[in-house]
């Protein structure tokens, strides 16, 4: 899926290839020396320009292939040039693309839900867009959001609620943020410690402490909807807590916590450690759900917006690379190092290829455990707010569609992609459903008016 594949080879599919853009598959990036720099900024922009018109006008590649071998590189070069002006089209996209500012410092949490974000720095998707970016290890959720507000950051990593719960002055002062990618879908997984194993019934988890990353988080939404449908109030019977996820391993091995709802490095690291066992995947609760996401304040974006659509660009070509499971080992590899996610690669491979232990005894195969796509339906943001409202973060009325829209970029994110030469979704809205009940985003408060445990408004 490089954006960067000679469009005019008829041999290659412009849907594959390897981190650098320049070998036709992840094997032949390996066996290569070295990735050489691409021959110069001018005949990237022309490649990107040239691979986006020919995706679009031959959609399949067998069409596009065909094509080629019939009439030949050079001939469909000629002809695509004298029906559309590439050159001009590439010293357009060239001007417009210049970053304001090269060198960026985007912070992130250890953690697999920042795979895209993590895997860009050593695999070369940001100086591959022209950029010089420093990955930021960083402690807990409530540091990333106070060092991107502060500016010591200039995007970030972020749970795929915080950007909202940021705009709408929820825990600290109301400031504009953006979400033009999510970084992961799924990923994420209930582990009770292993004495609790004849505790696999919710209803017998009444007065158990568990820990969630953060107050605005998927994991604590998707925790309390989990509880409530097996008839558990969150905010009374039992207890959450918010953990750094890297301090939540340790604190379940102290007996402090009784098993947690946190991203699947952290739930194989517990199972590693024989501390704990896998309850179930998040995916088992809502199959398809976004965790984490990659944000900006609109004042950087508004002050930068050509560092901040390289920056885009980055992490949209690293989360296709990371969607294909054949490049899934050589990305645990990548990010396993202490300055990244400080963890076994051994671990890193069980949550990335989906063949994991459960700490019960059993191996499981679940290719879908993780998995990466960019696009930010505001779908998703409608439903955040449902639970935001749901258990009290939110009072009184919610325009949903206009929070959502806001926040979530998906118009922005569609240009970008088509730009790209990717195919982005037809919608930015779409229904799903949660432990089998369907969200209808038409309708958000009729989906909260149907929840029997819910807090008081």
């Amino acid at each position: 899926m490089s954006i960067f594949d000679n469009p005019f080879d008829p041999d290659r599919k412009l849907r594959a290839g390897c981190a650098c853009g320049q070998h036709r598959s992840a094997a032949e990036h390996e066996q290569a020396a070295a990735c050489d720099p691409v021959e110069s900024e001018e005949k990237r922009y022309e490649g990107v320009v040239a691979s986006a018109v020919m995706r679009a006008m031959f959609p399949q590649d067998a069409a596009r292939r065909a094509f080629l071998k019939s009439v030949g590189a050079s001939t469909a070069l000629a002809a695509l040039s004298q029906f559309f002006p590439l050159k001009t089209a590439t010293e357009v996209f060239a001007d417009t693309g210049a970053p304001e500012k090269k060198d960026l410092k985007v912070g992130f949490i250890p953690i697999t839900c920042a795979t895209p974000i993590i895997m860009a720095a050593p695999l070369g998707f940001y100086s591959k867009h022209g950029l010089n970016v420093e990955v930021v290890k960083t402690a807990g959720w409530a540091v990333i959001r106070d060092k991107t507000i502060n500016k010591e950051y200039d995007a970030a990593h972020m749970l795929a609620p915080m950007p909202i719960a940021i705009s709408l002055g929820l825990g600290a002062n109301a400031i504009p943020f953006a979400v033009p990618a999510i970084e992961n879908i799924n990923g994420q997984g209930i582990v009770l410690a292993t004495k609790h194993k004849d505790k696999r019934d919710p209803k017998d988890w009444k007065g158990l402490k568990f820990a969630i990353p953060f107050d605005y988080s998927m994991h604590n939404y998707l925790l309390r909807y989990y509880l409530a449908e097996h008839g558990l109030d969150p905010d009374t019977d039992v207890q959450l807590r918010s953990v750094p996820p890297p301090e939540m391993v340790a604190n379940l091995r102290a007996d402090n916590i009784d098993g947690f709802l946190a991203p699947d490095n952290v739930c194989q690291r517990a199972i590693y450690d024989g501390v704990g066992f896998m309850h179930l995947l998040s995916k088992e609760i809502w199959d398809g759900h976004p965790c984490c996401s990659f944000a900006a304040s609109r004042e950087f974006i508004t002050t930068a917006p050509n560092s901040f659509a390289a920056l885009t660009r980055a992490i949209v070509d690293a989360t296709a690379y990371a969607s294909k499971a054949e490049n899934r080992k050589q990305i645990a590899e990548a990010i396993a190092p202490a300055n990244y996610i400080n963890a076994p690669v051994t671990v890193l491979e069980q949550v990335l290829t989906g063949t994991y232990a459960d700490g019960l005894g059993g191996v499981k195969t679940d290719a879908k455990r993780v998995d990466f796509d960019p696009f930010p339906w505001q779908s998703f943001a409608v439903w955040m707010l449902t639970q935001m409202k749901r258990w009290g973060q939110i009072k009184g009325d919610v325009d949903y569609k206009a929070v959502a829209e806001q926040v979530y970029l998906a118009t922005d994110t569609k240009k970008l992609m088509t730009e790209m030469g990717l195919t982005p979704p037809g919608s930015s809205y779409k229904s799903f459903a949660v432990m089998g009940k369907n969200f209808d985003p038409e309708k958000p408060e009729d989906y909260v008016a149907s929840f029997k445990i819910r807090k008081a408004s």
